[in-house]
């Protein structure tokens, strides 16, 4: 697993106008082809009468599937702009789809390319990016003596307090960056005397919003 990826907020959509012609970015999290495949022909039914529907998608921790359609535009001009867009955002299980109704004006490979780009790229602006970063949840557990300290150093370390557990003994969940696990039974033991039971929980990814 990744120590941490960037992928899209989640579902979004925006338009620009440029020439007369309408570009409506539709964004979306896909953790399969499958998934990336059903977005796009949503979006597709939706906009059935579009002139075009042009899709791009990268999927995997080490972008092992990635596709790109331009959807009846020239060669080159849409499907793989978009594309590069998502890869130099360093992006992962993320889908988008460009809709183009034609506005008269033919803006040629050159202005396609940077219209289909831009709108990618407006597009990911509005939807926002999150980062991904796989964390170890720790549990710890102490006396409820140790309560009131552990959790107000807690709140003012690098740590993430994920939740309290008050049993017979208080267990205290924290999230961990996974290569940060010594570190942290170290500084644990520290504030609690040794008087803590440290073990080792599951691992899942924490997102952090970007803007």
């Amino acid at each position: 697993m990744l120590p941490y990826y960037y992928t899209v907020k989640g579902y979004g959509e925006h338009e620009i106008i440029i020439q007369k012609s309408r570009f409506i970015c539709y964004t979306n999290r896909a953790t399969t082809e499958e998934e990336a495949q059903s977005f796009i022909q949503t979006i597709k039914k939706k906009h059935y009468d579009a002139n075009h529907n042009c899709s791009a998608y990268l999927i995997g921790e080490t972008n092992n599937i990635q596709k790109a359609n331009d959807d009846g535009e020239p060669s080159g001009t849409a499907g793989v702009p978009m594309l590069e867009v998502l890869k130099k955002r360093n992006l992962k299980d993320t889908v988008v789809v460009v809709t183009r109704y034609f506005g008269g004006i033919k803006l040629g490979a050159g202005g396609l390319i940077r219209a289909y780009g831009s709108s990618t790229s407006e597009g990911l602006n509005e939807t926002g990016i999150v980062k991904c970063t796989l964390m170890r949840v720790m549990h710890t557990k102490i006396d409820y003596t140790w309560l009131g300290k552990v959790e107000n150093e807690l709140r003012s370390s690098a740590y993430s307090l994920k939740e309290i557990h008050y049993l017979n003994d208080v267990e205290v969940e924290v999230f961990v960056e996974e290569g940060s696990k010594q570190g942290f039974i170290e500084w644990m033991t520290e504030l609690t005397n040794g008087k803590c039971e440290i073990f080792a929980g599951n691992v899942r990814y924490l997102e952090e919003d970007l803007g």
